[in-house]
C-alpha cells in the first residue's frame, strides 16, 4: 500500500480533526467530507417533489458478480470505493458500500454535476426555450466582451472553446482555485472575485472554437442560461427539470455561492441509486417515472458521440481512440458505446448500452485526478460489463 493510500484509509474522527474550507478535498479528509458537504459548505436542496415510490431492490450483493470478476471486492477497496451500484433494467442487481457509506446516502458528485446539468439543457431544448445554435451572449448578455462572447451554446456544451483557464486543482494560482473561491468552496483571497458570476465575467482567452477544451467554468456559464431559459434559479430549474421527473427517492443537493448561485460543475450530491436514475433515463430516451426528461434525438446525439476530430489532442483519446465529448458526456466511442459522467476523485456514472445496465461508482482517491487510478478504475468498469455479458 502507498502512502497516500495508506493516509486516505486512516479514519479520521471529525470531532478531532474536522476539515477546514481549506482541507475538506485533501487526503485523509475526502471519505467524510464528500458524504457530509452540507455541514461545511452553504447548500440548496434539489427538491424531488414528486410522491415517494417504493424504492429498487437491495440487490444480491457482490458475491455473484465477483465470480466473474475475481477480486472485485479486493479491487473496489482499492479504489477507494465509498458506493458502488450496478442497474441492470430497472432492478439494482449489486451494491457494495464501505463503512460510514451508503447507496442511499448523499455523496459529492464532483464533475458528473456537469452531466446534470447538460441534462437540464436538454430538457429546455425539448421545450424550445433553448436553441443551441444561438450566441451563448443572446442568453447572458453580461458575458459581453469576455471570452464566451461569440461561441454558441452547443460549443458551450462540447467544451470547444479556447479560454485561459488551468483546470490544475492543486495549484492555488490557477482559475479552478479561484473559481473555488469565488464559489464559496476555498477561502477567499484579496482581489478575488465576489462570487462565481462575477468570476466568470473575467474570463478570457482565444475564443477559438473547434478544438476541445476542458473547462469547469463552461458548465456554470450553462446553469446561468438555465435560468435564463427558465426563470428559475439553477437549484429549482435541477428539480422541476430532473429531480422530480425521475422518481428519485431522496432530495439532492447543491453547494451555493454568496448569491445562491448553484456551483453548475462540481456541487451536487446525492445518493448512488438515484444517480443510477439519471442513467436509466438516458438509456431510456429521456423517458423517467415522472415522464420525459429530454427529447430522444437528445440521448441518441449523446449515445452516438460528438466529434472525435475536435478531441484528438487530449489524453482521453489515448485510451478511447474513438472517443470524444459532448453534451457534458464523456464518450468512449468503443464497441459497448460506453459514455460517462466522471468526477475527480474517482466519481464515475457509466453506461452500457449493450447490457442495458447503469454502474455507479462513488469514491474518494487521495488525488483529484491520477491516470494510473482512471485506468484502473476505466478497466474495473469495462471488467464488471463483460461479466454482465455473462449474466
Amino acid at each position: 500500500m502507498s502512502g497516500d493510500d495508506a493516509e486516505c484509509r486512516r479514519t479520521v474522527d471529525p470531532c478531532e480533526a474536522r476539515p477546514t474550507l481549506d482541507t475538506w478535498q485533501d487526503a485523509p479528509h475526502q471519505p467524510w467530507s464528500f458524504a457530509h458537504l452540507s455541514e461545511l459548505l452553504p447548500t440548496a436542496p434539489i427538491s424531488r417533489i414528486a410522491e415517494r415510490r417504493p424504492e429498487h431492490g437491495r440487490g444480491q450483493g457482490l458475491e455473484a458478480l465477483e465470480a466473474l470478476v475475481p477480486g472485485l471486492r479486493a479491487r473496489l477497496e482499492a479504489t477507494h470505493t465509498d458506493a458502488f451500484l450496478v442497474l441492470r433494467g430497472a432492478e439494482a442487481t449489486v451494491e457494495y458500500a464501505r463503512s460510514g457509506h451508503s447507496v442511499d446516502a448523499p455523496h459529492l458528485l464532483m464533475s458528473v454535476s456537469k452531466s446534470l446539468c447538460s441534462t437540464v439543457v436538454g430538457a429546455l431544448v425539448g421545450e424550445g426555450r433553448i436553441d443551441t445554435a444561438a450566441p451563448i451572449t443572446a442568453y447572458v448578455p453580461e458575458l459581453c466582451g469576455s471570452v464566451f462572447d461569440g461561441p454558441s451554446v452547443q460549443q458551450l456544451l462540447d467544451m470547444e472553446i479556447s479560454i485561459d483557464y488551468s483546470e490544475n486543482y492543486l495549484d492555488p494560482r490557477s482559475e479552478v482555485q479561484t473559481h473555488d473561491r469565488a464559489s464559496g468552496w476555498r477561502s477567499r483571497q484579496p482581489n478575488d472575485p465576489a462570487h462565481d458570476r462575477a468570476f466568470l465575467r473575467t474570463l478570457r482567452g482565444l475564443g477559438a472554437v473547434g478544438e476541445f477544451q476542458y473547462c469547469s467554468a463552461s458548465t456554470d456559464v450553462l446553469a446561468w442560461i438555465v435560468e435564463r431559459a427558465s426563470g428559475l434559479r439553477y437549484p429549482q430549474a435541477l428539480s422541476q427539470y430532473l429531480w422530480a421527473r425521475i422518481g428519485a427517492d431522496r432530495d439532492a443537493s447543491i453547494t451555493v455561492d454568496a448569491t445562491g448561485f448553484g456551483y453548475a460543475n462540481a456541487g451536487v450530491s446525492c445518493t448512488a441509486r438515484d444517480l443510477a436514475r439519471v442513467g436509466r433515463m438516458i438509456l431510456d430516451r429521456g423517458l423517467a417515472p415522472g415522464g420525459r426528461v429530454v427529447p430522444g434525438e437528445w440521448t441518441d446525439a449523446l449515445l452516438a458521440g460528438g466529434s472525435a476530430t475536435a478531441m484528438a489532442p487530449s489524453g482521453w483519446t489515448a485510451a478511447f481512440p474513438g472517443g470524444s465529448y459532448t453534451r457534458q458526456w464523456w464518450c468512449t466511442g468503443n464497441s459497448r458505446g460506453n459514455i460517462a459522467a466522471i468526477g475527480i476523485h474517482g466519481q464515475h456514472l457509466w453506461l452500457d448500452p449493450p447490457c442495458d445496465s447503469v454502474i455507479v461508482k462513488l469514491s474518494s482517491w487521495p488525488r483529484p485526478d491520477d491516470d494510473a487510478a482512471h485506468a484502473e478504475q476505466t478497466r474495473l468498469l469495462m471488467d464488471v460489463c463483460e461479466a454482465l455479458d455473462a449474466t
